[in-house]
């Protein structure tokens, strides 16, 4: 039995009316939902990124603590989105550069070479290439 692809992923975040703009600056695109669901608490935005995986955010109505997000903590380490190539990676830290996205570079590795940044509640995320 093969193990399936990826289909989503979700992160929550304090104010999506601060990340839902951040995120539509990152993907050039508006989300295909945006919806409120009062029975279940939450609000979310989702886009359809390449490959068919589906990116969301959540908030919750009940407030999310007044902390930044932390990879050190049990759950959530980053989102990694794949790119093709090193020279793609390169593209990318000139369009983050574009949206005054602080970033930390190109960083090459024996698995691979990974471009690090951050969204507004500090959720680590990174493009990442395969080596070749």
């Amino acid at each position: 039995m093969t193990f399936p692809a990826l289909n989503h992923v979700a992160v929550t975040v304090r104010d999506v009316d601060v990340s839902g703009p951040w995120y539509r600056r990152l993907f050039g695109a508006d989300p295909i939902a945006d919806e409120h669901d009062d029975a279940a608490g939450y609000r979310h935005q989702v886009w359809l990124i390449a490959g068919g995986t589906l990116f969301g955010i959540h908030q919750h109505d009940s407030p999310a603590p007044d902390e930044k997000f932390s990879e050190h903590r049990v759950g959530l380490d980053h989102v990694g989105f794949g790119c093709a190539s090193r020279a793609e990676l390169q593209e990318w830290v000139t369009r983050l550069d574009e949206l005054g996205i602080e970033h930390g570079g190109v960083v090459d590795a024996d698995y691979g070479c990974g471009l690090s940044f951050r969204d507004p509640d500090g959720i680590a995320l990174e493009f990442f290439a395969l080596p070749g």
